[in-house]
């Protein structure tokens, strides 16, 4: 009889000694992109996505490494204490790595990477979580998909989902049809997961993807320096992300 994949044995040493061998290659890779690029920017980032990410490490592929998430590997590859710290004054940048934030090494010139990062700028679905930007009401009539243009009616098929997150539609002449108007959200709070599934499916975009720049750090000098205006508002990290976890290029 074959074995069972389900009960294939794993051995938690070698899972083990996996780890650590990822977490070295991290910390590695890290203190020479430090020793490789004139500046090194600590930055948060605003209704987070994997697919937004990926688009700005391929746009700076060619000037910057990016490291994003595990802040613990992150600040001891740089140093915890003017003792540890791989370079002159990481110690300081190190000691602001805190929650989901990421590094970019580059050596682009200031003013340059801050004007790319406040135009870049990336529209996408709310998640449960996340707060509603805006109060959100379908009006009497048909179920329309708003990201269509010109916008169109969702197909009889797709009744039993909109009753299932919560709308009393019928079916007039085939399209799914409203007969007084329903509140999907109200502006300033949480998002439920039915909301969210309901604002995705008639095409509302309600978060911002976006990257705040908050320290950097200058090689030369070994200056570490606030970045003002640059901070993500705790409103704009609500909100669950299946795709969180990236670490490296």
């Amino acid at each position: 009889m074959p074995k069972s994949k389900r009960a294939k044995l794993v051995s938690l040493t070698k899972v083990s000694k996996k780890t650590r061998e990822h977490k070295n290659a991290l910390l590695n890779e890290i203190q020479q992109s430090a020793e490789k690029w004139k500046y090194c920017w600590l930055f948060e980032v605003g209704a987070m996505r994997n697919t937004h990410l990926k688009t700005v490490r391929n746009l700076w592929r060619d000037s910057a490494r990016i490291f994003f998430g595990r802040a613990a590997v992150m600040a001891k590859a740089l140093g915890n204490t003017p003792e540890e710290e791989h370079r002159p004054g990481l110690h300081k940048l190190a000691e602001k790595i805190k929650g989901q934030v990421g590094l970019l090494f580059t050596d682009t010139e200031p003013q340059e990477v801050i004007e790319w990062f406040e135009d870049f700028r990336q529209a996408d679905f709310a998640r449960t979580g996340n707060i509603a930007s805006r109060t959100v009401i379908l009006p009497v009539g048909p179920v329309m998909r708003v990201y269509s243009d010109p916008p169109e009616p969702f197909p009889h098929n797709e009744e039993p989902q909109l009753r299932k997150l919560g709308l009393s539609t019928t079916l007039k002449r085939g399209v799914p049809t409203l007969d007084t108007s329903h509140k999907i959200c109200d502006k300033g709070k949480a998002l439920t997961g039915e909301q969210a599934q309901l604002l995705k499916l008639i095409g509302e975009k309600m978060v911002v993807f976006r990257v705040g720049l908050k320290v950097r750090w200058d090689s030369d000098t070994g200056v570490v320096t606030q970045i003002r205006g640059g901070a993500v508002s705790a409103e704009e990290q609500h909100g669950d992300d299946e795709d969180e976890g990236m670490d490296e290029e």
